[in-house]
């Protein structure tokens, strides 16, 4: 059988279903009439989702990394998180924390913080669904779940994880962040609320109120999506409040990938000419600023 062809208005119909009103019976009746048939549109789903069955770019018992499951304390409760090292390491490294999207805490971010960790830095991925019992390991369960979580406490619970990185003994004390999707912006409102965060890094995530941009301190690095029409209609406003306050930050837009275009696990939309880029300008980005 041959591959189905995906086509942008199919991705467009995935992102309002993941990310906006659009509901699975919405979005599998606009697939269906799109696909031609119930057929193509069942064969096209697991390409336009994520499939964490894909080969991880660093293996979980990679030699050159040592990775625990933690938890730190946050508010009323503990975080948990999953932590990642080099495992030579020698004296203290700058830390960074990954953000996961709204699907949660999964193997894909844990991939992720591994490969920041063999980057030379000390890397923190916690489930920020955690104050709801964690991460499940249904996908449609883990993004129904976000709309659960109180905004505020959230913000909270990731200055707790700056804090508890800036006390570890593994680290220097610098504290960057990178989010993805949801967690991009998350780390914007990070950078707005938490001054000691000392580099952040959002893929194409959700913009500060530009009221709220006077606040930012750290320097940022913003990767968006040519494609991404939902985030992007915010990027005017936020650039021209980020100039107005002349705050530290590069903008990058990557032409004619779509959003989630760095997460290898999403066939339909990952883009690894982009995904590759944007990498390399993330961790040089961290290396001068944390290290």
């Amino acid at each position: 059988m041959s591959t189905p062809k995906i086509t942008q208005a199919m991705i467009d119909a995935y992102d309002e279903y993941t990310h906006l009103t659009l509901d699975r019976r919405g979005f599998m009746q606009k697939l269906t009439k799109l696909a031609g048939s119930s057929a193509a549109a069942a064969a096209i789903v697991p390409l336009l989702a994520a499939n964490s069955a894909r080969a991880a770019m660093v293996a979980e018992d990679d030699a050159r990394v040592s990775a625990e499951e933690i938890s730190f304390p946050a508010g009323d409760g503990e975080m948990r998180a999953y932590l990642v090292r080099p495992k030579d390491q020698a004296g203290p490294l700058p830390a960074v924390i990954v953000i996961h999207e709204n699907r949660g805490l999964n193997p894909h971010i844990r991939d992720v913080a591994r490969r920041v960790a063999l980057e030379g830095f000390v890397a923190l991925a916690p489930d920020f669904l955690s104050p709801l019992g964690g991460t499940p390991e249904d996908e449609d369960a883990a993004r129904a779940m976000f709309g659960e979580l109180d905004r505020a406490q959230t913000v909270a619970n990731g200055m707790a994880a700056i804090a508890f990185l800036e006390n570890h003994e593994a680290t220097n004390g610098n504290v960057g962040a990178v989010g993805f999707c949801w967690g991009g912006g998350m780390v914007n409102s990070l950078a707005v609320n938490a001054p000691s965060l000392d580099a952040a890094v959002a893929y194409y995530g959700a913009q500060p109120d530009p009221q709220e941009v006077e606040r930012i301190s750290a320097p940022l690095m913003l990767h968006y999506a040519g494609l991404d029409e939902r985030i992007n209609a915010g990027i005017e406003d936020f650039a021209a409040a980020l100039d107005a306050a002349g705050k530290d930050y590069t903008m990058y837009m990557y032409e004619g990938v779509n959003h989630a275009f760095n997460n290898d696990t999403s066939e339909a939309r990952y883009n690894k000419e982009a995904a590759d880029l944007a990498w390399q300008r993330t961790i040089d980005f961290f290396r001068e600023r944390l290290m």
